[in-house]
């Protein structure tokens, strides 16, 4: 039942959030990771780098799974200011407002007829909320942010805890990350529709990027 919870949760995130929590989650870990070469690391100073580690993403997940609360609670806001509006407003302007809050390729493919009939259904809908409001299915969605970021952690530790040769460690480590940072990219590739094998490269390319330039800045 557990993990029936932990995945309908992250069913409520489309493909491209879950991605960028992923992504997230490793570019801060692999900051970390990163560094155990270029100081010259023993095991002790490993151990308290991956504390840091996953202390860091631990945080992160919590920040990151409250600031997806207040997006959401935002969104709705909005809505529910729209729904007003449209109910308020002439015909011709709530038209124009729907319209206006449709994507341009949305907006173009609806005929006026369409459209008005949005109107009218906006009319016919029971009086709105007072103000917008959190459901239970947006906290699940919250955690299933904040196991995203945190449990992205593990296969780039996980060598580390069970493998005390460091340079061994730490090209396994390496793997994980590109593995994990070209899946990303592949699941982006095939919800954007463009070419999943090629954005899975770029996606690595791109992640290991940030991180070098997250490291070369002091993060």
């Amino acid at each position: 039942m557990a993990n029936e919870g932990f995945l309908s949760s992250i069913r409520l995130l489309d493909p491209i959030e879950r991605s960028s929590e992923v992504l997230f989650g490793l570019i801060m870990v692999l900051t970390f990771t990163g560094s155990f070469r270029a100081v010259g690391a023993d095991h002790d100073d490993v151990t308290r780098m991956l504390v840091a580690a996953l202390g860091c993403n631990l945080a992160w997940g919590i920040i990151d799974a409250v600031m997806y609360l207040i997006s959401v609670l935002s969104q709705r806001g909005h809505n529910l200011i729209l729904l007003r509006d449209v109910r308020n407003a002439a015909p011709d302007r709530g038209r124009q407002l729907i319209n206006d809050a449709m994507s341009d390729d949305l907006a173009a493919a609806l005929s006026d007829t369409e459209v008005e009939a949005v109107r009218r259904r906006f009319l016919q809908l029971s009086e709105p909320a007072s103000r917008a409001r959190l459901r239970f299915g947006d906290y699940r969605a919250a955690f299933g942010v904040f196991l995203l970021v945190f449990l992205s952690t593990l296969p780039v530790v996980l060598p580390f805890l069970f493998i005390h040769q460091l340079r061994l460690a730490l090209r396994l480590s390496n793997l994980a990350a590109i593995i994990m940072l070209f899946l990303t990219g592949y699941a982006y590739g095939r919800y954007a529709g463009t070419h999943p094998w090629r954005d899975g490269f770029w996606m690595v390319l791109v992640g290991l990027a940030l991180v070098g330039v997250t490291i070369a800045f002091g993060g």
